[in-house]
């Protein structure tokens, strides 16, 4: 089960409607939903928020966290808070932007590579393994390798912007699952599809066509 939702992202009002800032996007969500208050905590060097766990969850409190370290050093604050109060990797989801899917997409994966991202990086540095679980919020690719640095520090379009929001909502649906330890299905949630509509259905001939 998940103990700690952290969302990757930079402080300062000159960053908060990036697309690097969409894991703070999904945990301001999260804790509006639960009616939840983040206040900065020094000690973790982020923002952070103590929520009593929902009934079906196990026991203990769930946290939100926004590292204010700025992206390169996430791992200072994730690493501070989940070791002070014994969470493990495997209880952790970072949310964080991701270049290799499309504005709309979200992937929910355990473990792996960091593919590039600073704040994957330095998590991966100071917690000593890869195995926690990631929440990938696509912003769309560039093109071009040179031109990531700029992109990811612009705002997206109106309508990229509000494709991430839906798979941002979408993917809020899975929180659920999430704290029951039921990651399968929170999986299934996350990649749900949209339904296509059905095509129009035939009508049989009548006979009186020539």
């Amino acid at each position: 089960m998940i103990r700690l939702f952290v969302g990757l992202g930079n402080p300062g009002t000159e960053y908060e409607a990036t697309r690097h800032n969409a894991g703070f996007w999904w945990i301001d969500a999260l804790a509006a939903q639960w009616g939840a208050r983040l206040v900065p905590e020094r000690a973790y060097q982020g923002l952070v928020a103590r929520v009593a766990r929902p009934p079906g969850g196990a026991e203990g409190p769930v946290w939100l966290l926004e590292p204010m370290t700025y992206m390169n050093r996430s791992g200072v604050s994730v690493a501070g808070l989940a070791r002070f109060f014994k969470i493990a990797p495997a209880e952790i989801l970072v949310v964080h932007d991701e270049l290799d899917l499309q504005p709309g997409q979200a992937k929910l994966k355990l473990g792996g590579s960091a593919a590039g991202h600073n704040g994957l990086k330095d998590i991966h540095g100071l917690l000593g393994t890869q195995d926690f679980w990631r929440l990938r919020l696509g912003i769309g690719h560039p093109g071009v390798k040179a031109e990531v640095p700029n992109y990811v520090l612009k705002k997206p379009s109106a309508d990229d912007r509000d494709a991430i929001a839906k798979a941002l909502e979408q993917s809020l649906k899975a929180v659920d699952a999430m704290l029951a330890g039921q990651m399968d299905r929170a999986l299934q949630i996350v990649h749900a599809q949209p339904q296509r509509p059905k095509p129009p259905r035939k009508e049989p001939p009548t006979g009186d066509e020539p």
